[in-house]
């Protein structure tokens, strides 16, 4: 976004007209997470996958067995929701829906081999893209921000 500004405007980092939301931290954060979401997209586009079937792929990865209803709750999304990522990932043969062994009502959700491997090459792209992104912070600044914003994830301290 492009500002007029005169000749006597002090030079100001990022759009100056945000300045006064600066302050809170909820906007920041959106700010950040816009600048990391666009990196994670380009990184998943050789993939084909979007952030939110990557994200449900990875956690299937690191789950396997997982119940989609507990894939729901990790993501945080409505059940309903879940089915059109599942249906996505399933179509692309890259997880596989079976019968629960512990309970025969219920499916579980494990990746293919196909699935893995995309996930391993499509976590290491946005990695490298969100390296990038966060170049500024040092490792152990990056290690401190998702120490942080996991104690915010928490909630409230009572």
């Amino acid at each position: 976004m492009t500002q007029n500004k005169t000749a006597d405007e002090p030079e100001l980092p990022g759009d100056a007209s945000d300045l006064g939301m600066r302050g809170f931290l909820g906007y920041s954060l959106k700010r950040a997470y816009i600048v990391l979401h666009q990196a994670a997209t380009g990184a998943l586009d050789e993939s084909g996958l979007k952030v939110r079937s990557f994200t449900a792929l990875s956690l299937i990865v690191s789950n396997p067995g997982v119940a989609p209803s507990r894939l729901a709750d990790m993501l945080r999304i409505e059940r309903s929701n879940l089915v059109l990522i599942i249906d996505e990932l399933e179509t692309r043969e890259l997880i596989s829906r079976t019968r629960d062994p512990h309970d025969r009502r219920r499916f579980a959700l494990s990746a293919t081999l196909r699935g893995r491997r995309l996930q391993e090459k499509a976590a290491a792209a946005v990695k490298a893209d969100e390296a990038r992104a966060a170049s500024r912070l040092s490792a152990e600044e990056q290690a401190l921000l998702v120490s942080l914003l996991e104690r915010i994830e928490d909630g409230p301290a009572d």
